[in-house]
């Protein structure tokens, strides 16, 4: 299954008084680059979603972005007994000196106890951090899940236009092989003119080396090589289209391939219809190796 290295997906979710935001998205890259913004304070977080990512991921430029906000008013709260001895010590004496002085006070109640600052205390975001961080991973398998999708809906249109690509190449491939044929006749014919005037104008020449001579043209004009590795590369890049692994390196060696073979056509065609097919060959496969780049 071809899968592509572009995607996105973003999420919102919540638990007690946080709330938080994810955004991943990736592009293509030739290794996996995993950039990371979550918060610090949560420990463990950062390790175990790139454990995550990695696991799931071959290749792509993978930015991930984690907003956690805390509502104060609904944050874990506890008695600070240390500071409500301090506020009951103060108080007693309080009382105790007015009393001294003959100075009613209204009774003191435990609302006003617990507005004094240190007796009441929200918890530390460290202390919250175990339990939210569960929380991140369960429902980041969500935003993971989308985003493996989305690369995955991504890679089936990849796999459609570059299955078009190598329709055409193997089309032309085919095209070049009956040219090559055809043109067998012609070149024969200018072989012999060719072997004419040399005979008539290389009085004492070497025949053993005009024979090399003449083989060496012969050779350099063969593309019979070139049309079967062509047609090879077609049949490997087929197969690694219907590969379920990350196949992206691998197509992007084999268009390198492509594309050498392409250009020896060109140089060895000395025939006008074979040099246009071998420069629409180089065309289709570059437009292919720019499809390729995004496969992962």
């Amino acid at each position: 299954m071809t899968r592509s290295m572009t995607a996105f997906a973003a999420s919102k979710g919540g638990q007690g008084a946080h709330d938080w935001a994810w955004e991943l998205r990736s592009v293509n890259a030739k290794g996996l680059d995993l950039r990371l913004r979550v918060p610090d304070w949560i420990e463990g977080l950062e390790t175990a979603l790139r454990a995550r990512l990695g696991k799931a991921l071959a290749r792509g430029s993978v930015s991930l972005t984690l907003r956690v906000s805390r509502d104060e008013a609904e944050a874990a709260q506890s008695l600070n007994m240390a500071a409500l001895d301090a506020a009951l010590d103060a108080l007693a004496r309080i009382e105790a000196r007015a009393t001294e002085r003959g100075i009613g006070l209204a009774p003191s109640r435990a609302t006003d106890l617990m507005t004094l600052r240190g007796v009441i205390e929200s918890a530390a975001p460290g202390d919250e951090s175990a339990g939210l961080r569960a929380a991140l991973m369960k429902d980041f398998d969500q935003v993971l899940t989308a985003f493996l999708k989305m690369r995955a809906s991504e890679g089936a249109a990849l796999h459609k236009v570059l299955g078009e690509q190598l329709a055409q190449i193997a089309a032309l491939t085919e095209a070049a092989a009956e040219t090559a044929e055809a043109r067998q006749a012609d070149m024969q014919d200018a072989m012999r003119r060719a072997l004419a005037r040399v005979v008539e104008n290389a009085d004492g020449a070497d025949p053993d080396r005009l024979a090399q001579e003449l083989a060496l043209i012969a050779v350099k004009s063969d593309v019979t090589e070139e049309i079967d590795r062509l047609r090879a590369h077609v049949g490997a890049a087929r197969d690694l289209l219907n590969d379920e692994g990350p196949v992206g390196r691998k197509l992007d060696f084999l268009m390198q391939e492509f594309n050498r073979e392409a250009n020896t056509l060109c140089s060895k065609a000395q025939n006008t219809e074979l040099t246009r097919i071998g420069l629409d060959l180089k065309t289709v496969i570059d437009q292919m190796r720019e499809q390729v780049q995004n496969v992962e």
